[in-house]
């Protein structure tokens, strides 16, 4: 695997595409200035400080109203806005479980800068205003950032982008904009007919860049930092007045512009862990359950033949700087998730080995005061201290400030979703276990939540009742150690989606698992290890997490970032484009033979 950039910060973006400078401090990241309501974490949300007030319905789940994707030549995730700013004919159709649903059909018809096939339009411009546009490109790719000097450069080969790609009705203008010629891009300009068209087309040309306004913006392309400026995501501009890129574009009557200060973000982590390794690094710490959140960043610089016990090659490794990187992206989130693997009982047992696990309650500050707010315990070690453990582990949790679902006194309660508000949306996140059935609630015991069709289809229609305008599926499920779904998970996923789901997001086998697209919804097989102690491999120490941005409830960005555990327990990010690349492709590589 390369190593791109030891400067790699996540929490900031170059001008340099995919690269991150080593000196000056990262700003803070969730400006308070750019966030309002429930999305803000507060001043006493950070590390060590007390949980924030929750505004949480009856129930216990999150839900997110996702734009629907689908998967024409890759991942492709439809626009916000056809061109000129009207909506889509599917959207508008109001297609897809709940969530608008992007046109997944959409044929890109590619021409060099001199074809006259005109640009499409849903209806007439109303008016001309002053359109915030922004950088894209493949959602493969590990870049972040991206310049003038990318654009201006193709020609030359001096750019890391072989070509430039535009909605034909808006290229004039913003090429203006951009302050480049058609003329001096030649044969590296190409246009395409819709914003939905330039996605597929990106899909397609890895290495292409392009250039959408913002309200057409999707997930299906991956939204690059212009500069030292962000459009999404945590680190965003405060306002479209704060951001670069502007051009005097038409738009339709009643078009709503992408407004980034009414954004907000969801983070999601894999698995937690607070018995053994986790314990041990705390321990070693100045029993701080702080630290296993304080990481930075770190690149590989070689590996270490047949190293571990169990025969697997283990990587050698640098910290390259940027301590607390990973507190800032789960606490600079407005609302941040993870699996609970473990429970936390009174009367715990530290184990040094085997896979029973008992938790010391004390060690949830950490998972509080990194800003988790939601974790799951339907898990396969839910049961480790029996019915009572998970009843205790419960009543801790909400000791902590930290909601809690999948897990409950009895059957109904297990399955219940409870809803919280975030930025005026109601979001639902409902978990489920599949590993160990005689762990699973019944009318009279406590335990996890079982995932079965029945089950999804009665849940996702409670959460839906409930008011939830997107629904999160969490289960735990797979096979441990493997890439790849089985066909039960496979099956299980799109039962939840066929009921309503919005997004499904799994765990377990502490691997990154393959993503899959299932009519227009996302699938992730497993985030791998998060604070989980399995240090005995390359693949179990990697994992990713995912930084979701929305507005209101339509999903319009989700950056995968990969890391790597060190020092038992404690997860550091690795650069996309330079070590994490490993995790990417074995994630993608997984995902060749699903739809998406």
């Amino acid at each position: 695997m390369s190593v791109r950039d030891p400067g790699y910060d996540p929490r900031t973006s170059s001008p340099r595409s995919g690269a991150h400078p080593l000196d000056g401090p990262a700003p803070a990241p969730g400006s308070a200035e750019a966030r309002a309501g429930f999305g803000a974490k507060g001043p006493g949300r950070g590390r060590r400080g007390p949980g924030r007030p929750i505004a949480a319905g009856a129930a216990a789940v999150i839900v997110v109203a996702l734009v629907a994707i689908g998967f024409s030549g890759g991942l492709h995730f439809g626009s916000a806005s056809s061109p000129g700013g009207s909506p889509s004919a599917s959207q508008a159709a109001g297609l897809g479980g709940g969530s608008p649903l992007a046109s997944d059909g959409a044929t890109a018809s590619v021409s060099p800068s001199g074809d006259s096939s005109p640009g499409t339009s849903a209806s007439p411009p109303a008016i001309i205003a002053d359109v915030a546009f922004a950088p894209v490109t493949s959602f493969r790719t590990g870049r972040t950032g991206t310049s003038a000097a990318d654009v201006s450069g193709m020609p030359s080969g001096a750019s890391p982008f072989a070509s430039l790609v535009l909605v034909k009705a808006d290229a004039t203008v913003e090429l203006a904009a951009l302050g480049v010629s058609a003329s001096a891009l030649g044969s590296h300009l190409v246009t395409v007919a819709s914003a939905d068209a330039l996605m597929t087309t990106l899909a397609k040309h890895q290495t292409w860049l392009g250039f959408l306004r913002a309200d057409q913006i999707g997930p299906g392309v991956r939204a690059l930092a212009w500069g030292s400026a962000s459009l999404f995501g945590e680190t965003r501009v405060a306002s479209l007045a704060a951001w670069p890129l502007h051009a005097q574009l038409p738009v339709a009557a009643g078009n709503v512009a992408y407004d980034p200060a009414a954004a907000w973000t969801l983070y999601a982590a894999g698995d937690l862990g607070l018995d053994r390794g986790a314990a041990l690094a705390i321990k070693n710490h100045g029993n701080d359950p702080n630290y296993l959140y304080d990481g930075g960043t770190v690149k590989i610089t070689g590996h270490c033949k047949h190293c571990s016990q169990f025969g697997w090659d283990l990587p050698y490794t640098q910290r390259t700087g940027h301590a607390g990187a990973v507190r800032s992206l789960i606490e600079g989130a407005d609302f941040a998730i993870a699996n609970m693997e473990e429970v936390a009982v009174k009367n715990f047992t530290f184990h040094s080995h085997g896979t029973v696990f008992t938790g010391n309650p004390a060690y949830l500050a950490g998972v509080r005061d990194a800003g988790f707010d939601w974790v799951s315990m339907a898990n396969n070690h839910v049961g480790d201290f029996g019915p009572a453990g998970v009843l205790q582990s419960m009543n801790y949790l909400t000791q902590y400030g930290l909601l809690h679902g999948g897990a409950g006194a009895n059957t109904a309660a297990a399955h219940k979703p409870s809803i919280v508000t975030i930025k005026g949306v109601k979001v639902a996140l409902l978990s489920y276990d599949t590993i160990a059935p005689v762990y699973n609630a019944t009318s009279t015991k406590a335990g996890s939540a079982r995932m079965t069709n029945a089950y999804l289809k009665r849940d996702i229609a409670a959460a839906r009742k409930a008011g939830a305008q997107v629904v999160i599926v969490w289960p735990h499920w797979g096979v441990e150690y493997t890439a790849g779904p089985t066909a039960t998970q496979r099956t299980l996923a799109h039962d939840a989606i066929d009921a309503g789901a919005d997004l499904v997001i799994g765990n377990h086998p502490h691997w990154a698992q393959a993503m899959e697209v299932y009519k227009g919804h996302p699938i992730w097989y497993a985030l791998g290890n998060f604070t989980f102690d399995q240090t005995w491999s390359e693949p179990t120490m990697e994992g990713i997490s995912l930084e979701f941005t929305f507005s209101g409830s339509r999903l319009v960005q989700v950056w995968l970032h990969p890391h790597l555990v060190l020092d038992w327990a404690q997860p550091n990010f690795m650069d996309p484009a330079g070590s994490g690349r490993v995790v990417l492709d074995q994630i993608f590589k997984a995902s060749k033979n699903l739809p998406w």
